[in-house]
């Protein structure tokens, strides 16, 4: 079919029958759940932009299997210019959601899983590559929304996977069939998952021979049997439930989504299996998907960066701090922090090159210094976009309060700010900021920011791998005169 738009997308996930749970009970329509289509609503933003003219050169590319226009989030990257147009696509997205838009994490498999499966057929005569390209074709030709998943439970962290005292808390395989495989497990933090029409495994870590069970990867629809999904509780997600919340919830429309996503021995065909056992090759996979995913935070979380500094700059105007000289300084140095993760995730696409499969890989080491920035400069924004708002962001009184017939005039009142800007101007902009910092948002920036892409510990531990600091050491030998 051609590219979705996003009405059809929302339709889409309707004939699914995806298992999900929440607060404890089965949801029976997820669809229009008020807790969760804030985040299809995001996930639709993806479909709709690549329909606008404005746009279609960054969310549209030419698919390497039949020619045809696909969706770039189902694209595998040919150039340096596909690297950096990924990143410019993210940074609008972000701009136009303020939030988590769910689908680099399938992307982004799929360029790690099209090179790795390449050279395990090299090594082992495997057909995984084959299945793969036939699976991402099928993807890509019905521009469907794809769950990559790789974060295990994990369970005792100072265990490997064999050794854990339950060998589900990663992912594994419990059976091996002449028509497939049978795995058990489940992936946690799993972004936009509910929304996916399908999920793409991965291993976690870099693993042993003793290990080979959990060396897995494959691909299986978001209604498999056997498999379902508890959504990720959120900081304020209950007023989505309130009657008439409209001001209260800060971004109305758009949310991010985290769900735990569990297999219960779940088959999956020999067709759709991209890694079984070959445990020398989990690393590669590791790495690769999180060096292309380190580079999204260099696009997705600048996005949302411009819209908190704006909604920063405007509480500075409705709070008529606007020409403090401190305040213009923070707007300054919110900017600076802002492009300087743009700069990384720019950095390390034009520093991209072709892998042995043909798709282009980014610079690793940038892009982990790009995620490693991510994980402290977004803090610092946030602060600083505090600062600004003032404490009114976290002591407002409610939506009910400002509409109720006896204290609304009251609250109008006494929490306006500058005359000539209705005082709803002003709360709407200090709940945005309250969204985005510490609310539902926060798992689209804030949190996510620290630990989306791997924790900042796996981010140094990857600089020092590619730091290459012996070549350094030869540099200041030459210059120092050092002969040995």
């Amino acid at each position: 079919m051609a590219l979705m738009t996003g009405e059809q997308y929302i339709e889409s996930l309707r004939k699914l029958n995806t298992k999900v749970y929440m607060f404890g009970e089965q949801v029976e329509n997820f669809v229009d759940h008020p807790i969760i289509r804030p985040s299809i609503n995001s996930v639709a933003m993806t479909y709709e932009l690549a329909h606008d003219p404005e746009y279609e050169d960054l969310m549209t590319a030419t698919s390497i299997f039949t020619g045809n226009k696909v969706n770039r989030f189902t694209h595998l990257h040919q150039s340096t210019d596909d690297l950096r147009k990924k990143v410019k696509m993210l940074r609008l997205l972000g701009q136009k959601t303020a939030t988590c838009f769910q689908r680099c994490v399938g992307m982004d498999a799929f360029n790690a899983e099209f090179s790795t499966t390449y050279e395990v057929d090299q090594k082992y005569g495997t057909n995984y590559h084959e299945n793969f390209k036939k699976y991402l074709e099928y993807v890509s030709e019905n521009d469907l929304t794809v769950d990559g998943a790789m974060t295990d439970p994990k369970g005792d962290r100072g265990l490997s996977p064999s050794q854990q005292e339950d060998p589900d808390l990663f992912l594994h395989i419990v059976e091996k069939r002449p028509d497939g495989i049978v795995v058990r497990g489940a992936k946690a933090h799993q972004t936009g998952s509910i929304n996916s029409h399908e999920h793409l495994i991965m291993p976690t870590i870099a693993m042993r021979e003793e290990d080979k069970d959990y060396a897995v990867s494959f691909a299986v629809p978001s209604n498999a049997e056997g498999l379902y999904m508890i959504y990720g509780r959120q900081s304020c997600d209950t007023r989505k439930l309130e009657e008439g919340a409209d001001v209260d919830l800060g971004n109305k429309n758009f949310g991010g989504q985290e769900a735990l996503v569990v297999f219960d021995d779940v088959f999956v065909p020999n067709d759709r299996v991209f890694l079984c056992g070959e445990y020398e090759f989990a690393g590669m996979l590791v790495e690769r998907f999180a060096g292309y995913h380190r580079q999204s935070y260099g696009g997705c979380k600048v996005g949302v960066g411009d819209v908190l500094i704006g909604a920063a700059a405007l509480a500075a105007d409705y709070n008529g701090a606007a020409k403090a000289s401190h305040i213009k300084d923070k707007l300054i140095e919110m900017t600076h922090l802002n492009e300087t993760l743009y700069c990384c995730g720019i950095a390390c696409s034009a520093e991209g090159y072709p892998t042995e499969a043909g798709n282009y890989q980014i610079d690793l080491l940038l892009a982990n210094v790009c995620k490693q920035n991510v994980t402290r400069f977004p803090y610092d924004i946030t602060r600083l976009a505090e600062d600004i708002a003032g404490g009114l962001m976290v002591t407002m009184p409610s939506e009910k309060d400002f509409n109720a017939p006896k204290i609304g005039e009251v609250c109008k009142k006494y929490f306006k700010g500058v005359a000539g800007v209705p005082t709803v101007n002003r709360m709407r902009i200090l709940r945005l900021i309250e969204n985005m910092c510490l609310g539902t948002a926060a798992v689209g920036y804030r949190t996510e920011s620290l630990h989306g892409a791997g924790s900042p510990q796996a981010q140094r531990i990857m600089i020092a791998r590619q730091g290459n600091i012996q070549q350094k050491k030869e540099l200041a030998k030459v210059i120092a005169g050092i002969k040995e």
